[in-house]
């Protein structure tokens, strides 16, 4: 046998092999019942690829960021809008850095990243805390956020952590229907005969924080909430209040408490947002509406008019862009009748994605959304949080997506380039494959991207912390400057 023979036999077995190796790669994941590991001769490489990418990513976030940032001009505006002087602003620069020893990004998520010109993302906040005595109102926190806070997971524990420092009671405002009624512990809610709205698909109407408004489909609509024993703070309130936005003539029956009077009286006309009230002791109410032409509802709201109240305005799907179609003249209603001292805005699960790495055309839309908050609600400080912790699966292990890592950094530059607080979810949760371990501890579900309750208490715990580090910040440098 020749050299050519053998050449080409061992050539032959060679992509024979290689073909099985291959068709091993491609077969199917499971096959008979049973889990299938797949060939992949490159996986070593693969692997290699990775690490790199997640060691980048982590470097991205560690070393200080690049971006260019006009911080004359931002102490410039600063000054003008707040009437502290320069020299103030600078004093309280210096506070910041020796009280954190740090400046800027925090991987632990233990404290609130303040990129304000003077650190004072949360003066008005913190303000309204320490007079909410002489407000006449409770300190309001709007939370906008998507599916991770739907059903009131993280922000029910914040609001009860809140509430038990700074008072207050009541879940807060409740849109006339959700998706998640049916697994919200904090409030009963049922309702009938609305159509609703929604900011995600509908372009024609104007829309306020909650993103959603009803109108009821025939010539009635109803709507009920009762309070849980979730929370004590949850278990009875002082107000009852009823928000819509369009009315000519529509006339409401009110029954409460399960007593059998029934107040009747024909709705106040209103062509902006308007807030209907009843004072007293409640634990439930059942609203009804007839003669409803030209009705257009927003929700409920059961608080008391003092302390703490935290508003979920949850929108699943939201990727937080559409918040720069927020109406203007709307917000400025809302604001009249609810005035909000702090809005934490909560996205990123519904934009990371494992083919995506650069997130710049998200920085440049969302900066422009957190700026449009801004100018619809002037009065109120915004905080900006980091995307959670999220998994994926690579060879049979569950690790945290490189994406999310990416995302991080693009939220915090969008903190950076807008001048606000910032908090790091990511960090806050335990940094790298914390999702695996609340997984692990049931305190998230099985797609290794949402929270449960349990889960959620985790995080609003080490927020409510944060804050709490950072309202310890403005009451020195509040002593020192003033």
């Amino acid at each position: 046998m020749n050299k050519e023979d053998n050449f080409g036999r061992l050539l032959a077995l060679l992509l024979i092999t290689l073909g099985i190796c291959l068709g091993m790669y491609y077969l199917p994941d499971t096959l008979f019942g049973q889990k299938i590991k797949k060939v992949d001769l490159l996986s070593d490489l693969r692997v290699k690829t990775r690490s790199l990418s997640m060691d980048s990513l982590r470097r991205q976030l560690e070393e200080p960021d690049t971006l260019q940032i006009d911080s004359v001009a931002l102490r410039d505006s600063v000054v003008r809008s707040t009437g502290i002087d320069s020299a103030a602003l600078a004093l309280r620069d210096s506070l910041y850095n020796v009280m954190y020893s740090v400046q800027g990004a925090d991987s632990l998520g233990t404290h609130i990243e303040d990129y304000s010109v003077g650190h004072i993302g949360l003066k008005r906040f913190f303000a309204a805390l320490r007079k909410r005595d002489e407000l006449k109102r409770p300190v309001r926190v709007a939370f906008l956020g998507d599916s991770f806070i739907e059903g009131d997971i993280v922000v029910a524990d914040l609001r009860s952590a809140l509430q038990k420092a700074f008072g207050g009671r009541g879940v807060g405002f409740v849109p006339i229907a959700s998706v998640a009624a049916q697994f919200r512990p904090t409030v009963e809610l049922q309702s009938k005969g609305w159509r609703t709205w929604s900011m995600l698909t509908d372009h024609e109407h104007g829309y306020t924080l909650s993103g959603m408004m009803f109108e009821p489909e025939g010539e009635t609509a109803s709507v009920s909430v009762k309070t849980t024993h979730r929370y004590p703070e949850l278990e009875t309130v002082s107000s009852l209040k009823f928000l819509y936005e369009q009315n000519t003539g529509t006339l409401m029956n009110l029954h409460y408490n399960g007593l059998p009077d029934t107040i009747r009286e024909a709705l106040p006309p209103a062509t902006g947002i308007t807030q209907y009230e009843q004072k007293g002791t409640f634990t439930e109410a059942s609203f009804s509406f007839t003669a409803t032409e030209g009705f257009r509802a927003l929700g409920v709201a059961l608080e008391d008019n003092s302390g703490v109240v935290v508003d979920n305005y949850s929108l699943r799907g939201n990727s937080g862009m559409i918040l720069t179609r927020l109406d203007s003249a709307r917000c400025r209603s809302l604001n009249e009748v609810r005035p909000y001292d702090l809005i934490i805005l909560q996205y990123g699960l519904n934009v990371v994605s494992d083919s995506v790495m650069q997130y710049g055309w998200y920085r440049s839309r969302m900066l422009e959304a957190v700026r449009h908050v801004q100018s619809c609600f002037p009065q109120a400080d915004v905080l900006l949080l980091g995307v959670s912790d999220r998994s994926h699966q690579e060879d049979g292990t569950f690790e945290t997506m490189p994406a999310v890592l990416a995302l991080l950094h693009t939220q915090r530059q969008i903190a950076r380039q807008a001048g606000i607080p910032f908090w790091n979810t990511f960090g806050g949760m335990g940094g790298e494959n914390s999702m695996v371990r609340f997984v692990e501890n049931n305190w998230a579900s099985k797609d290794y991207t949402h929270l449960s309750f349990r889960g959620g208490r985790e995080v609003a715990t080490a927020l409510f912390n944060a804050l709490l580090l950072e309202k310890e910040f403005y009451d020195e440098a509040d002593k020192v400057a003033y």
